[in-house]
C-alpha cells in the first residue's frame, strides 16, 4: 500500500493536463478528479491520526444485553493477527528468479547462434549466382539426383516432369 501511496503523491496533475492536450469538459474530468483524489487523501490523513480504540462502557450504556458486548470486548483483546512466515516463498521465488535468468542466458545464446547462421545463410543467398546464370552442369554438380530422376524419366518414355502442362500449359507446336 505504501508504493501506492508513494506513486499517488508524485502525480504531476498540470502535466498530465497539459501533455496530453485535455481541454473542455475532459480537462474539467481531471479537475475533479483530482479534488476527489486530494479530499480523499485529507480524509484518510484524518482518520489514520484519529484514536482507535473501542469504548466499550458506551456500548454497555446503549445496549441492553451487555453479554454480547463483553463477548465482543473478549474477542477484541484476545485477537492476534496471524502472522505469515514468507521467507520460504521469498526463497522460491528468488530461486525461480535465478533459475528464469539462467533459461534466458541459454536462450540467448541459442539465439545468437542462430542469427549467425540465419546470417551466413543471407550471405549465401545475396553472394549466389542468378538464376539465369546457372547452367545444367550447375544444377547436376548442386543436386546429382535430379540427373537420376532425368535419365529415368527419359528410359520411361515421359519427357515431361508430371503435372508440368496442367501448370504450364501445352507448349507444342502443332
Amino acid at each position: 500500500m505504501a508504493v501506492g501511496r508513494s506513486a499517488a503523491l508524485k502525480v504531476d496533475w498540470a502535466k498530465i493536463g497539459s501533455s496530453l492536450g485535455l481541454r473542455g469538459q475532459t480537462a474539467s474530468a481531471l479537475q475533479a478528479f483530482k479534488k476527489r483524489n486530494d479530499d480523499a487523501r485529507r480524509r484518510l490523513q484524518l482518520l489514520s491520526e484519529q484514536p482507535q480504540e473501542i469504548d466499550f462502557q458506551k456500548y454497555r450504556s446503549l445496549l441492553k444485553e451487555q453479554g454480547v458486548v463483553n463477548e465482543i470486548e473478549n474477542h477484541f483483546k484476545t485477537f492476534k493477527p496471524k502472522t505469515y512466515d514468507v521467507e520460504r516463498q521469498v526463497r522460491a521465488i528468488e530461486a525461480f528468479e535465478v533459475q528464469a535468468v539462467k533459461d534466458a542466458e541459454q536462450t540467448k545464446e541459442k539465439v545468437s547462434v542462430e542469427l549467425k547462421d540465419l546470417e551466413k545463410t543471407l550471405r549465401n543467398i545475396e553472394d549466389a549466382r542468378p538464376w539465369e546464370d546457372l547452367t545444367l552442369d550447375d544444377m547436376m554438380k548442386a543436386a546429382p539426383e535430379i540427373e537420376k530422376k532425368t535419365e529415368q524419366m527419359v528410359a520411361n518414355g515421359r519427357w515431361m516432369p508430371p503435372g508440368y502442362r496442367e501448370t504450364f500449359g501445352d507448349l507444342s507446336v502443332a
